[in-house]
């Protein structure tokens, strides 16, 4: 009997699997064409996980204000577009969220999804830069020194780690 095989996320270095997907408001977008604009924070994630609840609103913040962080965060739901619609508001979360397919999942398996969320930062040559799973502030004070932007409030308690 073959063992079965772990999935791993893509580790830094590795070129990120471009994609096409359907935003919220339907047109498309595929990664080669976001990245033109600067680098790229993928958050795959599903409605239904408390770590993505509790993780995307602190994502939302690294793009406050858009004009002075320099990245782009892109959301990418495996949920379908009416609950992920629900989420983003209930969560306050505005960055552009695509919808992966329900069926297939061919992003999220291109990228070695095993949990959400998993956080990918690729950089406008296409190589991913960083990646992790699950809630880590070590991980997400790293991006938000990169993007020097403030993440987390004084005085605020925000959890070491969380699994995804």
């Amino acid at each position: 009997m073959a063992a079965r095989r772990e999935r791993q996320l893509l580790k830094p270095g590795r070129k990120a699997p471009d994609f096409t997907l359907p935003s919220l408001e339907g047109d498309s977008h595929s990664l080669t064409r976001l990245l033109t604009a600067g680098p790229v924070l993928l958050a795959f994630f599903k409605v239904s996980c408390p770590v993505c609840q509790f993780a995307l609103p602190y994502l939302e913040r690294l793009q406050q204000p858009p004009a002075s962080s320099g990245i782009r965060i892109v959301g990418i739901s495996q949920d379908d577009a009416r609950d992920t619609r629900d989420f983003l508001r209930e969560f306050g979360c505005t960055f552009l969220t695509l919808i992966e397919d329900e069926n297939t999942y061919e992003s999220s398996n291109a990228y070695g999804l095993s949990h959400v969320p998993s956080i990918l930062l690729v950089e406008p040559d296409g190589v991913i830069s960083y990646s992790f799973a699950g809630w880590s502030k070590t991980d997400m004070d790293w991006i938000a020194r990169r993007f020097a932007v403030p993440l987390f409030h004084p005085g605020e308690h925000v959890p070491v780690w969380k699994a995804g």
